[in-house]
């Protein structure tokens, strides 16, 4: 391990920010916990439907709003693809050969996901299993692809959006919901934000990428100022105070996107922005940059295999004969919660076996050193982000 660790640190390129990668890291990890804290699957007569702490203990919804870390990843996405892009341009790659090499990293793992389950769905269906509960789990699988298709989106229009200013994509969702919930508009209507949502921080990474976002005084501004507009809209604009779907609810902030999540999602950017000095610091220690530096090789696969590693503990956890508290009961208390937590050791334990079976499909080819680490990828220091 320590080998490991070694030559992971020799291999970093000196004008690699680390902390660009923590924070991605970060936002994967974010998404990974507060689904499994979040989601739960109720065993009732033989069957399983899902179910959310978050209906029947509201108190918890600052849960929500710890670890809903998608605006990050595309403040990230951002920053990374917009100079990803400037870097191929200078070197004179064609467009359609950089959105190839981007995209296939996120293609193969995705078409093993689809295949897994779709054998998995017609066994369960032949095994007799009834259909409730197949829809149930293999809604569950597949819900991380929807995040995936606005990402891929984004990144092929990256050469038309990365010099547009953020405010434009804010003011597509601000309209959108004033159509949505005062004008009478279609409520379909609402996946317009799907995209101009989650474009705001990915222009803001672009931005980031540029130089454009200079300091911590961005950093406070995105920070307070998403924040402060986030709780007008909550206690005065009747939007939802979770920042995931709650089951039951008549709004959510993120099905489809609406304007509260977007300027929560500007504050996490703030945030993730002023933690980028601390992170500098903490990354010059080789073990923890080394295990920042794997996460990231092998965040798709985690992202996508982590709701079916909470299923299968789920599934092998009915072969004891009773509803096994966390796991298998209703989430309407604090024993349910103490059991949870207690069950996160035993997910984490089965994703890494999700891990073991699908990482190769992740890269093109099995690594064969720690280079491969951090040579992919390489978000360098912009003049701006090293005054930071």
């Amino acid at each position: 391990m320590r080998d490991l660790v070694r030559r992971i640190d020799s291999a970093t390129p000196p004008d690699r920010d680390r902390a660009v990668d923590a924070l991605r890291a970060l936002a994967i990890l974010g998404v990974v916990l507060g689904h499994w804290l979040v989601t739960a699957l109720v065993a009732d007569s033989g069957a399983l439907y899902g179910a959310s702490p978050l209906r029947f203990m509201p108190q918890l919804t600052p849960v929500s709003w710890v670890f809903q870390t998608l605006a990050v990843f595309f403040l990230v996405g951002g920053q990374v693809g917009a100079q990803s892009y400037a870097s191929a341009r200078d070197r004179g790659t064609s467009y359609r050969r950089w959105l190839g090499a981007r995209l296939a990293r996120l293609f193969r793992p995705v078409a093993v996901l689809l295949t897994v389950w779709s054998v998995a769905t017609v066994a369960m269906l032949g095994s007799g299993v009834g259909q409730d509960t197949v829809h149930t789990l293999a809604k569950l699988a597949v819900s991380p692809l929807w995040f995936l298709l606005v990402f891929t989106a984004l990144t092929a229009a990256t050469p038309l959006v990365a010099g547009l200013h953020p405010l434009w994509p804010l003011a597509v969702v601000l309209l959108v919901d004033l159509a949505r919930f005062h004008l009478g508009a279609p409520a379909g209507l609402g996946y317009v934000n799907e995209l101009a949502g989650w474009l705001v921080p990915y222009c803001l990474g672009a931005a980031w990428a540029r130089g454009a976002l200079r300091g911590r005084t961005t950093g406070w501004a995105l920070l307070l100022g998403g924040a402060g507009a986030t709780a007008a809209l909550v206690l005065w604009a009747g939007y939802p105070a979770s920042m995931v779907g709650v089951p039951g609810a008549p709004v959510s902030n993120l099905g489809p996107l609406t304007l509260a999540a977007v300027t929560f999602g500007l504050a996490q950017c703030g945030a993730a922005l002023l933690l980028l000095g601390p992170l500098r610091r903490v990354l010059r220690r080789p073990a923890v940059w080394a295990a920042v530096a794997l996460v990231n090789l092998f965040a798709m696969t985690v992202f996508l295999w982590h709701q079916t590693a909470m299923m299968a503990v789920t599934a092998i956890g009915l072969f004891t004969g009773g509803s096994l508290p966390g796991l298998h009961t209703v989430p309407d208390g604090a024993g349910w919660v103490l059991a949870r937590l207690l069950w996160l050791p035993v997910f984490a334990l089965a994703l890494m076996v999700c891990w073991a079976a699908f990482r190769s499909y992740e890269q093109r080819r099995p690594a064969r050193s720690a280079t491969r680490v951090v040579r992919e990828e390489r978000p360098l220091l912009t003049p701006a982000v090293r005054r930071a």
